[in-house]
């Protein structure tokens, strides 16, 4: 019985495997259901060999071992098929499919006739005149490369390790060879089923992974859509209008140059949703520039300088315009000579970027809240944190003004 020892870890692994995935917040209903199918037919694999083990050294049953052998030989392909529809839903699987159904369709001649195989009155296996292609075999090897293909095909531009899937790949196909080797021991589980088990499990935690970075990325472009909306705030949309319409009336060369601005000011608001990675200061800058000079058409009694002597790296899209219109919109807008400065300098090993204002100050305890009028700090600091690994600190004195100071490391920059 010492044999049938090889049976408790792999029952573990395909009954602990069977909940984890009904729990998996992170796959879809049609996920779960290929998962669940996945995990039923490898353990239908494994009381298969089982069952085959037995007809072949206990139990003399040639019939119902002719079955029994023609469930595994049919059951392997739909296993890999089914892996191709988890790593690629919209992959084009019909000839796989085909595949599939012509190795089941030889491997039921058996039952009729020695064309693929046959198991005679004294339970002796003999292969026919076609099971000496192996059709199981090679219609498993000819998906595993489909399987292969989709996986590379689907992943490599993400940046992932499409390795990890590849070399399970192979570690079955190395299984597969062995169980048709001269040198193949019989045991009540095959070398592929051992292999299908634990690489299947394998498969699904990479495949968690990738459904997990999914996640997250769809959840970090909800936060981009969130901040660019938080720019845009409909006071600015609404008296950037009248000011534009009142402008028509009295100055409309003036109404044209500030209606482009706002135009350029919306599309750059827009074009920072795909800027997921870091972007030139000088990009950041010519964005701020433009809200800038609207806002001084609004309100001609502030101003913002400009004191650049640093410029070469990068910084996170919507870093320094959102500053600027918060310095502008709770600062210096109430100011009779309204000031905000922007600073960029280098020092020992760090590039800094100052933004500065003559305004009404705040508490700086204020700025780290999701909720009010600092909310584009918060998003500000963060983001400045996580993409670059710098800082963003606040020194504000009411009625005296604000000074927020970003620091950024150049080892971070890309």
């Amino acid at each position: 019985m010492t044999e049938y020892i090889i049976l408790i870890p792999l029952a573990t692994l395909i009954l602990g495997l069977a909940p984890i995935v009904a729990r998996d917040n992170y796959l879809n209903k049609n996920q779960k259901n290929i998962m669940f199918a996945i995990v039923g037919l490898i353990g239908a694999l494994v009381l298969q060999n089982v069952a085959d083990y037995i007809l072949q050294t206990v139990v003399l049953a040639p019939y119902i071992r002719t079955l029994v052998s023609i469930f595994g030989y049919a059951v392997r392909p739909v296993i890999i098929v089914l892996f191709c529809k988890l790593v690629k839903p919209n992959g084009k699987n019909a000839f796989a499919w085909v595949m599939v159904a012509v190795n089941a369709a030889v491997y039921l001649t058996a039952t009729f006739s020695h064309f693929a195989f046959y198991i005679d009155e004294n339970n002796h296996f003999h292969g026919g005149v076609f099971y000496f292609s192996k059709t199981a075999f090679v219609v498993s090897f000819a998906l595993l490369f489909h399987l292969i293909y989709f996986v590379v095909s689907e992943y490599r531009k993400k940046k992932t390790w499409i390795w990890i899937p590849i070399v399970n790949i192979i570690l079955i196909i190395i299984a597969s060879i062995l169980d048709i080797s001269p040198a193949y021991v019989d045991f009540p589980v095959s070398y592929v089923t051992i292999f299908a088990v634990c690489c299947s499990l394998f498969y699904y935690i990479w495949l968690h992974l990738e459904f997990v970075k999914e996640h997250e990325n769809a959840l970090k472009a909800e936060q981009r859509i969130k901040i660019m909306m938080s720019q845009i705030q409909p006071h600015f949309l609404y008296n950037t209008l009248s000011t534009i319409q009142a402008l028509c009336i009295t100055d409309p060369d003036k109404a044209a140059r500030v209606t482009e601005q706002f135009g350029t000011y919306l599309r750059r608001n827009l074009d920072s949703l795909n800027d997921m990675d870091l972007i030139p200061l000088n990009k950041e800058l010519e964005h701020t520039k433009v809200y800038a000079e609207i806002e001084m058409v609004r309100f001609p009694k502030i101003s913002v300088e400009y004191d650049i002597q640093a410029e070469d790296f990068f910084l996170p899209a919507l870093t320094i315009q959102p500053l600027v219109e918060n310095a502008i919109r709770h600062g210096v807008r109430s100011r009779e000579h309204g000031l905000v400065n922007i600073a960029t300098r280098e020092d020992n090993g760090i590039y800094i970027v100052i933004i500065s204002d003559n305004g009404i100050g705040f508490k700086a305890d204020n700025a780290d809240s999701t909720e009010g009028s600092h909310i584009g700090i918060a998003n500000v600091k963060e983001r400045i944190s996580t993409m670059c690994k710098g800082t963003l600190d606040i020194d504000s004195r009411i009625d005296e003004g604000t000074t927020i100071t970003i620091t950024i490391p150049k080892e971070e920059k890309i």
